[in-house]
């Protein structure tokens, strides 16, 4: 694990021990902090018995901490928290800032940072990938893989990829990245934040957060209409995801179509190429990568038709890119709707050939396309994966990309996606 003599003799409440709690108790023990610990559920407690202080944070006396370790699924604007800490001047804070603090003792590396609305955890897989494949010492944590304070350190020369949530950002005070990277910014979370602007300026802070010639990695979008470089230090060199040249063709990498895989794509070659690495190794790790579940994930070709699992898709701006990448689409949609309307779908209904809604939004997105294509009410992932395998044929995609969240009929987006590929390996059976 990371631990670090920066925390000895202080002291920190972490408040739900699930996997990056745990991970987060257990490495600021092994640094001699002392720690208050909880968890509304016995058993997850049940660990720190003996070597932590167990106790609910929201009724400990706070004096002299050093700070409330959260997770980023706490809600800021709303939980009690926050307003407790302030009360004795404890900031809240996430395992990403620890980490932060901790990068003065680890072995000489670098850190890479990436956020945005959507394409984050493909991105950050790549940049992985790429650096991997090229012999780089590396890992990836954050909001993707295992927490990162349970990770071994990497040695000397080693790069720190971490895909971050504004949520995280939000619980992040002194991540200085070597390259920090926004992709886009689109309406999302608006439950968390009082407006779009205020969402945007969490994700701007990242590059807040950089020091002295830096590299901030943006697109041209998010700049001109959000200004998010506005408190990046003078002296940030930037690079717009627009200008990049990939020097190859987005036909050779099996694993990245669409016209967001090629932002990706271009944002993961400006990070490898700030870290001096030359383009015939970022070519190969193009060319290599195998992708991430549930986005854009190639499950089955049956009878000539594909399925493709395109769950994490959760609103209209990342399923847009999805809907551009094929033609002759048999859409899949609906769920929890986050917004109104189609949103940037709209511009690609002439890739579509026909839709089967689902969820709690399907009536409503039904009524919005009927008079442009044809619609059918499966209401079910199920129904709609054998209605489409009814109507396509041979050069047709099936795409599940529903544009919605999935919390009305499923867990979470992995659920609504292993639900799809049981229903493709139905026909397939």
């Amino acid at each position: 694990m990371i631990v670090s003599p920066a925390w000895s003799g202080k002291k920190f409440a972490v408040l739900g021990l699930a996997r990056s709690g745990k991970a987060t108790v257990e490495a600021l023990l092994a640094g001699g902090a002392h720690v208050l610990a909880w968890d509304a559920r016995p058993e997850a407690r049940e660990p720190f018995d003996g070597r932590a202080m167990l106790a609910d944070p929201l009724e400990a006396d706070l004096t002299g901490y050093d700070g409330v370790v959260v997770s980023p699924g706490v809600p800021l604007n709303t939980h009690p928290i926050a307003g407790h800490g302030a009360k004795f001047g404890v900031p809240v804070i996430g395992d990403i800032e620890l980490f932060a603090q901790s990068r003065a003792h680890l072995p000489q590396h670098k850190v890479v940072g990436i956020t945005g609305t959507n394409g984050k955890s493909t991105t950050t897989a790549l940049i992985h990938h790429i650096l991997k494949t090229a012999g780089v010492p590396t890992t990836m944590g954050g909001n993707i893989g295992l927490p990162i304070l349970e990770q071994e350190p990497l040695p000397e020369g080693g790069v720190y990829v971490l895909e971050l949530s504004s949520y995280q950002i939000d619980l992040t005070f002194s991540l200085d990245c070597n390259v920090a990277v926004l992709l886009n910014v689109t309406p999302d979370h608006l439950d968390r934040y009082d407006s779009f602007e205020a969402y945007a300026a969490s994700k701007a802070r990242l590059f807040a957060m950089q020091g002295d010639e830096r590299v901030a990695i943006v697109d041209y979008r998010s700049e001109a209409d959000e200004d998010v470089l506005l408190n990046a230090p003078e002296n940030t060199f930037i690079q717009f995801i627009d200008d990049v040249n990939v020097l190859d063709r987005q036909a050779d990498w099996p694993s990245l179509q669409g016209p967001h895989n090629l932002a990706n794509a271009k944002a993961a070659v400006a990070v490898c190429r700030a870290l001096e690495l030359a383009d015939p190794a970022n070519a190969e790790g193009l060319r290599t990568f195998r992708g991430l579940p549930h986005r854009m994930e190639r499950v089955e070709e049956i009878s000539g038709v594909a399925y493709v699992n395109d769950s994490k898709g959760t609103n209209t701006a990342a399923t847009a890119p999805a809907l551009a990448a094929f033609g002759n689409i048999h859409w899949i949609l609906g769920g929890l709707a986050k917004e109104p309307g189609l949103g940037e779908c709209e511009v690609q209904l002439g890739h579509v050939k026909a839709v089967y809604t689902i969820g709690s939004a399907g009536p409503g997105f039904a009524a919005l396309l009927e008079s442009h294509v044809p619609v059918t009410r499966s209401e079910t992932l199920d129904r709609a994966v054998r209605d489409a395998a009814a109507a396509a044929e041979p050069g047709d995609t099936v795409l599940l990309s529903p544009a919605c969240a999935s919390f009305d009929q499923f867990a979470d987006f992995e659920a609504r996606g292993e639900a799809f590929r049981a229903a493709v390996k139905e026909l397939a059976a």
